[in-house]
Parts: structure tokens; C-alpha cells; sequence
């Protein structure tokens, strides 16, 4: 008797909002030469531990997590993953301020500024 093991595709680490997918799709069209899509990591920083980092990739990495997007090529580093799965990334703009915005339902804690988060 044979058993045949269908698998699924995992869901991605971090959703994009159609909104953070036509900022990928900017930040691409302006990527400096070699740029092959932009990259999210979490790097050691702020007052709470961990902060968002996003940065252009020049090289890809195969432990990386790789999200097509339509505007180019998403990617989130292998060290961070744990720390961002079941997240939403956002782009918002208003008057005074534009940037990413993550809805983490791993952050236990962020700092007062916001811009570092503790899980």
C-alpha cells in the first residue's frame, strides 16, 4: 500500500496590505542598481530590544522567507521570522508622518516612541 503526502503552501510569515505592496512596488521602481527587492529584519535596537528594519537586498538568501509581491520581490530575514509570524505590514501616510506599520500579535511590549518592540 502506498501513501501519497499531499502538502499545502504555508502561509507567509507576514501578510502586506495592498497599501505596503504599492510602497514595495515605489521602493523598487527607485532601487538602487543590483537592488533584487526589498528585505524586513528585526536588528537588536531601541529601548525595547527589537526594531523594524526594511532595506533594500541585493543578493538572496535561502533562508529567507521570499513573498512575490506584484510590484517586486519581498523578502524577510531567517532570523527574524519568529518574531513576525501572524504579523500585518501596513503603509500609511498622513500629513506629518509616512512609514511602516506592523501589527504584531508577537510584541509583548513596545516602547514609548514606538519604534522598538520586546516579544
Amino acid at each position: 500500500m502506498t501513501t501519497t503526502i499531499t502538502s499545502r503552501p504555508r502561509p507567509a510569515a507576514v501578510v502586506l496590505t495592498p497599501s505596503a505592496e504599492e510602497r514595495v512596488a515605489k521602493l523598487m521602481a527607485q532601487a538602487p542598481d543590483g537592488a533584487i527587492g526589498v528585505k524586513l529584519s528585526t536588528p537588536r535596537r531601541g529601548c525595547s530590544g527589537l526594531a523594524y528594519s526594511v532595506d533594500y537586498v541585493t543578493e538572496e538568501s535561502p533562508m529567507d522567507e521570499k513573498i512575490e509581491t506584484p510590484g517586486g520581490v519581498f523578502y524577510i530575514d531567517a532570523a527574524s521570522v519568529l518574531y513576525l509570524i501572524g504579523s500585518t505590514m501596513d503603509w500609511q501616510e498622513d500629513d506629518f508622518t509616512a512609514g511602516f506599520v506592523f501589527n504584531n500579535p508577537n510584541a509583548k511590549g513596545a516602547c514609548g516612541c514606538g519604534e522598538s518592540f520586546t516579544v
